[in-house]
């Protein structure tokens, strides 16, 4: 079901309504896990910063720990819809190289992306919270298949096209988990450059299908 948004004519789905409103109220959780420590963090207390009901917490999500799942979904999901509009005449290096500093540049993307790392920079001792960032790379692995099966000329369901993302992804989430722990917990410097070519190097390597170099 569709209702006006009242912009413009434009329209948004109830689910995209639920979206939304779900990824309010996880920027508000994975705040207060960063502040306060997921298990001193209550769902009262996710209520209260997001201004509404506990009851509606617990409607929006199945457990505590899920409550970061939208901001780590996005995140990694904004990176995915990038790959999507990867061109089939450019390499990953020459197509990120153009690309990713805008991608970086997104106000959306800098807000969503500091929850993310924060949140993966404490998996080592909130480790309630890896099944949330699972979910979050499932997701990207299920849109990376789309990816590789244009790239490959392949179904995206055929074997070679999942394990490719699943390896892809598997190596992506690796990156992120070593960047986040060194930025956030080791106050090391690391440019946008150097982790693209992080994010590039591991792509290469994960890469079970030729699909980095342009393909015809």
């Amino acid at each position: 079901m569709a209702s006006p948004r009242g912009n413009g004519g434009l329209q948004v789905t109830d689910d995209a309504r639920l979206e939304i409103a779900r990824l309010e109220v996880s920027r508000h959780a994975a705040r207060l896990f960063w502040e306060k420590g997921f298990d001193a963090t209550s769902g009262n207390d996710i209520a209260a910063a997001a201004g509404i009901s506990t009851r509606t917490v617990w409607r929006y999500f199945r457990s505590k720990e899920a409550c970061v799942e939208p901001v780590l979904k996005v995140s990694e999901l904004r990176f995915a819809v990038l790959l999507g509009e990867w061109p089939k005449t450019e390499s990953i290096e020459q197509y990120l190289a153009r690309s990713v500093t805008a991608f970086v540049s997104d106000e959306a993307f800098i807000r969503d992306s500091i929850a993310a790392v924060r949140i993966l920079a404490i998996l080592h001792r909130e480790p309630a919270l890896r099944s949330a960032w699972l979910m979050a790379c499932h997701a990207a692995e299920m849109e990376l298949r789309g990816v590789i099966a244009d790239r490959a000329a392949q179904s995206a369901e055929d074997f070679e096209v999942r394990l490719c993302a699943a390896s892809i992804t598997a190596a992506m989430r690796l990156v992120d988990e070593e960047i986040s722990a060194a930025v956030i917990n080791d106050g090391v410097q690391v440019s946008s450059e150097e982790a693209t070519a992080r994010i590039i190097s591991a792509i290469r390597g994960a890469a079970t299908l030729p699909i980095c170099d342009a393909v015809t």
